[in-house]
């Protein structure tokens, strides 16, 4: 297992993904994102408003080019990747989607300056466990599960911290309010347990520690 991720004070925070990471459906301050930041004011930590370039619909072919489009000036402090949903809704395979998400992690290891232990991947949620994809669990929740094995050994081959939010998704159905209204992504309940997960395995560093080398 990769070791805790370390987030320090004065946040500069980057958050990779698609419409799980904009927050599709949520208004802007219940993004996981923004969530996380909330969270970390609540603890001490300063932190900027999240950086956040994701999509409703992306795969992993278009984050890499709003990527390169962005040109960020500058390294993050913490950097996140959340991709791969639509690479899968859209019929692309689990074997063209691993070489792909290995770039984009390799890429947000560089955007955290190469501090491994600043960067995390979140896992892809299930959205078989939802009124939109419930009648067709049986296909979807295989997938979910193949792209996800693909993208948890990938992040500890390279040594990144893996948070698996996928079963907290899937009590999207016996928990209603997990779900946004538009019975297919999370809502703000859900990504805040979801950052209260990753949380949980962060170590935090106010200003006045210094990072151990």
């Amino acid at each position: 297992m990769a070791q805790k991720i370390i987030i320090e004070d004065n946040l500069r925070f980057l958050a990779l993904g698609d419409s799980y990471t904009i927050g599709e459906s949520v208004t802007a301050d219940s993004r996981w994102p923004a969530l996380l930041v909330d969270s970390l004011h609540h603890r001490g930590i300063n932190a900027l408003e999240p950086n956040i370039i994701a999509t409703t619909g992306w795969r992993t072919d278009e984050l890499k080019r709003a990527i390169e489009k962005a040109k960020f000036k500058g390294t993050f402090s913490l950097v996140s990747l959340l991709i791969g949903v639509n690479n899968f809704y859209q019929g692309k395979s689990v074997e063209s989607y691993a070489p792909e998400f290995e770039e984009l992690l390799q890429t947000a290891i560089k955007l955290a300056d190469g501090r491994r232990n600043h960067v995390f991947v979140v896992s892809i949620p299930d959205y078989g466990y939802t009124p939109f994809g419930q009648a067709k669990r049986n296909e979807i929740t295989p997938g979910v599960d193949a792209f996800n094995k693909v993208n948890k050994e990938i992040s500890e081959k390279l040594g990144v911290r893996y948070f698996d939010i996928t079963p907290i998704s899937r009590k999207g159905l016996a928990e209603p309010d997990l779900v946004a209204s538009d019975g297919l992504h999370p809502s703000g309940k859900m990504y805040a347990e979801w950052v209260e997960l990753i949380l949980k395995d962060a170590t935090l560093v106010p200003e006045s520690e210094e990072e151990e080398k």
